[in-house]
């Protein structure tokens, strides 16, 4: 059921609408089928898709365990600007060496 489910997301997934309009890959790009891939359990075609994925997942968990023990707004802010960061510098990369 979970395979059918996968396969039917993967046959349509959202079009870039960025990559269409510019010709170059938005941020997020890569997302939907790395997400695919790791519920499919390829970790390593997850991480070749959109190499962000994990990270932002460890991040998100980690701004739950922030909100939940109720740490400084300050903690969550340098988690989401590092996180910006790894997903810009991903895009960079992408960009200008794989197109």
């Amino acid at each position: 059921m979970m395979e059918e489910f996968l396969d039917r997301w993967a046959q349509n997934m959202f079009p870039c609408i960025y990559k269409q309009l510019f010709g170059i890959d938005c941020p997020f790009c890569g997302f939907q089928r790395a997400v695919i891939a790791l519920l499919r359990g390829d970790f390593g075609k997850s991480f070749c898709y959109y190499p962000p994925l994990i990270p932002l997942l460890i991040s998100l968990l980690l701004i739950i365990y922030l909100q939940i023990s109720h740490k400084p707004a300050k903690a969550t802010n340098i988690v989401l600007i590092i996180d910006a960061a790894v997903v810009l510098v991903s895009c960079v990369i992408k960009n200008l060496f794989f197109h």
